[in-house]
């Protein structure tokens, strides 16, 4: 796999797998944009008087991202046991049912329920997606590769928010408007089946699994395709393919080799998440503190929604040329200081040209972090590995939710952003310090 160079038929792999993520990010970032629509209506209140209470919007935050803690830390897994290509299927349904039912509730016991079920659907396909592409793509490419995933998946957002923003005070066919932009998320269950087509499985899931059979097919069918466009290198194998070494086992994240990276990403996955859902899900509510009517923080949103695949998109030629490390340290840094800025700024235009960077930093970040904690364990433990750590990014945001809406009642925008400004400098002295390199090397010699 790591020979194959770059044509169109490796790049198709990437797309059809970056279209199931389209729908996924659709459903993660649609919270903040229909939140303000949820208080007007009534189901929600914008705070509560408690830290922990369960009719504001936090508990809406908490109960979707509630799920996707459970759906990584608990069901991780799946992807290593029973294959990338079945389980990227299966979350995907899962989370658009639970989606449509969702859509149809008329109080915040209902709502916040499926929206949790909804999540755990989104934890598992989250984990799936990024040890899908870690696997099928060179090494070359891996940076590159991710990158055009996310920009694909981020390009959900702009579409989420004007979704939100022209239907926020309408009700077609008698439905609330927030009720139809979570419908029409929905629309993933029918292309589903097209993208599984067109998707083989992980040869290195097979080749760890024993099904060296079925791992040769895949390859062979891969050189085929591209043979037909470009001529392959002679093969040279200058490593010994992954040879299975039992079941997947969660006492191996914490062997001598694994046990450093797996506490360093844990604490880092808890600190970046507050940067970057403390400023997406919440974006809406900060220009409405900031004095901004609803309709018109809806529009604002949008505006500074559109640069969301931006940021990834402008990640994509520096990719592979420089380290995965300090790409996070540069986007965490970027986060913290448009960030304070932001908190700092009353004048609409400077607060939609700050959300515009923060939102780009944000996702550089996101693409980065994907990318890099795949990378960091072997095939058959990857999706267990990423799933444990990337579980402590949602719990952080169970918690950060009820933080930001308990600073935010009482500091302000401007005590939000120094809030986060803290946790982006955690992020950085921690991978900055601690994080191994992974550019340009194959998975299997960054696992030893």
């Amino acid at each position: 796999m790591d020979r194959l160079p770059s044509t169109r038929a490796v790049w198709k792999l990437v797309a059809l797998i970056s279209l199931g993520g389209y729908f996924e990010f659709y459903d993660l970032f649609l919270t903040g944009y229909i939140a303000p629509a949820l208080v007007r209506s009534g189901i929600l209140t914008p705070t509560t008087r408690g830290l922990f209470g369960t009719t504001g919007v936090a508990s809406f935050v908490a109960a979707m991202f509630s799920g996707l803690f459970l759906g990584t830390a608990l069901f991780g897994f799946v992807a290593d046991r029973f294959g990338r290509r079945t389980i990227f299927t299966v979350s995907l349904l899962w989370y658009t049912t639970a989606s449509v039912v969702m859509a149809f509730q008329h109080d915040v016991f209902g709502l916040n329920l499926w929206r949790f079920l909804s999540g755990l659907g989104v934890g598992v396909e989250l984990v799936t997606i990024a040890t899908y592409i870690s696997e099928l793509i060179p090494k070359e490419l891996r940076g590159r590769a991710f990158a055009f995933n996310q920009t694909v998946q981020f390009s959900s957002v702009p579409t989420v928010a004007l979704l939100a923003w022209l239907l926020a005070d309408k009700a077609p066919l008698g439905l609330d408007g927030w009720r139809w932009v979570v419908l029409a998320g929905a629309a993933g269950a029918a292309v589903v089946w097209w993208i599984r087509l067109g998707l083989p499985e992980s040869p290195r899931w097979l080749a760890e699994h024993g099904r060296l059979e079925e791992a040769e097919q895949v390859v062979s069918e891969i050189e085929r395709r591209v043979a037909l466009e470009a001529k392959l290198p002679p093969v040279v194998l200058r490593e010994a393919a992954p040879v299975s070494a039992g079941r997947a086992s969660f006492a191996e994240l914490w062997n001598p080799t694994y046990r450093g990276r797996t506490i360093m990403l844990a604490i880092f996955n808890v600190f970046q998440t507050v940067g970057f859902y403390g400023f997406s899900n919440w974006v809406p509510t900060l220009l409405v503190k900031r004095g901004i009517p609803v309709t018109s923080s809806l529009e604002y949103t949008f505006i500074i929604a559109i640069t969301a695949p931006l940021g990834p998109l402008l990640a994509f030629k520096m990719a592979d040329k420089i380290e995965r490390k300090w790409q996070i340290v540069m986007a965490a840094t970027s986060v913290a200081v448009f960030g304070v800025l932001f908190g700092q700024m009353t004048a609409t235009a400077v607060l939609i040209g700050l959300g515009m960077l923060l939102t780009i930093s944000n996702n550089i970040l996101s693409y980065s972090l994907h990318t890099y904690q795949a990378e960091l364990y072997p095939t058959r433990i990857r999706a267990l590995g990423v799933g444990f750590v990337y579980s402590w990014s949602r719990l952080s945001v169970v918690f950060s939710a009820f933080a930001i809406a308990f600073i935010l009642e009482r500091f302000g925008v401007p005590g939000v952003f120094v809030f986060i400004a803290g946790s982006m400098a955690i992020v950085v002295f921690v991978i900055g310090c601690f994080g191994p390199r992974t550019n340009q090397l194959s998975l299997e010699t960054i696992s030893k």
